[in-house]
């Protein structure tokens, strides 16, 4: 993500966005009126339209807090204020997120959960070692008969 590391693990971007005929592409929750974190009156993104421009620009992602919308602080917004920001937000629009950072405890793609993420070893081995054995097999029978 290029953006800036804010403290308590949080990090802040600014994307912008090229609105389609479909709008923006996501939907928000969260406002003074309804809170999607008791508490906490931010707006968040709730979902990415797949081919929308958020989905296809690839930087948002759901859960991401929307700070500002072309520089307009969404702070202690009514919902449906907030959706009215975006609507009328025009054909650009710059959005700035707020994201919370995925603490890491070794290499990069390791959650740290004692899981590497990819396939285990033995799921490409063991295979392979069969299919070599079948392919020995089948070719020594095949010269038995010459």
């Amino acid at each position: 993500m290029n953006g800036s590391v804010a403290g308590g693990g949080y990090a802040e971007e600014i994307i912008s966005l090229t609105r389609r005929p479909s709008g923006l592409g996501f939907n928000i929750v969260g406002g003074t009126d309804q809170q999607y974190i008791a508490n906490d009156n931010s707006i968040y993104v709730s979902w990415i339209k797949k081919d929308g421009a958020a989905y296809l620009d690839g930087r948002l992602q759901e859960g991401d807090k929307i700070l500002a919308i072309n520089g307009k602080d969404l702070k202690d917004l009514r919902h449906k204020d907030a959706v009215e920001l975006f609507r009328n937000a025009g054909y650009y629009v710059s959005l700035k997120i707020q994201r919370r950072l995925q603490p890491q405890n070794g290499p990069v793609g390791h959650g740290g959960d004692g899981e590497s993420g990819g396939l285990p070893l033995a799921a490409i081995l063991v295979p392979g070692l069969a299919l070599a054995a079948t392919a020995v097999w089948i070719l020594l029978r095949y010269r038995q008969r010459m």
